[in-house]
């Protein structure tokens, strides 16, 4: 029996929440920069076609970071593939029917353009501006995401990023990377400076066992961030927190979690089921990094229809319910009120 979705949820206006930049390029995007690069002879990387075939979606937490910085990150390492693959990010999404977007990266020097983290900032502004005329329903903004390698310098730099871009629509502040790795308490004074400075701030939340300790999870909630991104290994005691803290936004993310193995099952096992009715957070469906997983918005809310059941006016309001929890101010709130169906 064919699955028929209840409406046209390409259509339907989107907001999307937890999409990581470089994780968001297109293979054929990817590829197209290859091709360039390639006949300069600036690369000696293999087609991405070939890395990362068009049918491959299966990348675990094992896999899946070695395939930025072993990759990806030497193919967009000067500005004018920054500029491409950004640009390119915006419009994907764009086509896909999402009215609002905020996209999420961590600074990165590019020494082959004598580029330091500011021009990377200064660089993906300007794409997505650029992007923006070609598809004025779409208005972006840019987080900056700490990485969980990172120093406490490092954290505290890009929080002083975040805040001389703010003008230019920079809105707060992510901590995310390879979840085995850093001990997340070393970035409390970063945090506190960017709460002090008036950012906002989402967090990358229990995605593993390994960063869902008591210790860790205690910290995070500590530093009361406005959103929390995947929430998979949330004991109990934890959970009553998150519900306690009305309105704040749980960025979810099936594809990804289902693919990368992150939670035990298929997409009907997903955490989305246990959280949506709840009263209280405010969740919305994300893509996560739709380069690599395959799945843009408008599939998130197919799957969230096929496997969770949701009606029509289910759907719509969940999708209404996302302009609360979004980092632009209330023009941009009242603008996404009027056009959300």
């Amino acid at each position: 029996m064919t699955f028929e979705p209840v409406l046209d949820l390409k259509s339907m206006p989107k907001i999307e929440l937890h999409a990581h930049l470089t994780g968001s390029i297109s293979r054929r995007c990817l590829h197209e920069i290859w091709q360039v690069k390639k006949a300069a002879g600036k690369t000696d990387l293999e087609d991405p076609l070939l890395v990362m075939p068009p049918d491959r979606h299966d990348y675990d937490l094992k896999t899946f970071f070695p395939l930025f910085s072993s990759y990806i990150y030497n193919l967009i390492n000067d500005v004018s593939s920054l500029e491409h693959s950004t640009k390119s990010v915006v419009t994907d999404f764009a086509r896909d029917g999402v009215v609002y977007l905020e996209l999420r990266t961590t600074p990165r020097a590019m020494p082959l353009d004598g580029l330091d983290k500011a021009g990377y900032v200064e660089a993906v502004l300007r794409a997505i501006e650029d992007a923006q005329e070609d598809a004025p329903m779409l208005h972006t903004r840019l987080i900056l995401s700490i990485d969980r390698r990172n120093t406490p310098s490092e954290a505290s730099e890009v929080v002083a990023l975040a805040n001389l871009f703010r003008d230019r629509g920079v809105v707060a502040i992510d901590l995310c990377g390879d979840p085995t790795k850093g001990d997340v308490s070393l970035f409390t004074p970063a945090i506190e400076e960017a709460k002090a400075a008036g950012l906002m701030l989402t967090i990358h939340f229990a995605e593993a066992e390994a960063s869902a300790s008591e210790a860790e999870l205690k910290t995070i909630m500590s530093w009361m961030p406005d959103r929390l991104g995947h929430v998979i290994h949330v004991p109990e005691t934890v959970k009553r927190q998150i519900v306690e803290r009305r309105g704040i936004g749980l960025e979810l993310c099936l594809s990804c979690n289902v693919h990368a193995k992150m939670i035990v099952g298929s997409f009907e096992a997903h955490h989305f089921g246990e959280w949506w009715r709840v009263p209280g957070p405010i969740v919305v469906p994300c893509t996560d990094d739709v380069g690599v997983f395959g799945s843009p918005l408008s599939n998130e809310w197919r799957l969230i229809q096929e496997h969770f059941n949701l009606q029509r006016e289910e759907i719509l309001e969940l999708a209404r319910k996302g302009v609360h929890v979004i980092f632009a101010g209330d023009d941009e709130k009242t603008r996404l009120e009027g056009i959300m169906w």
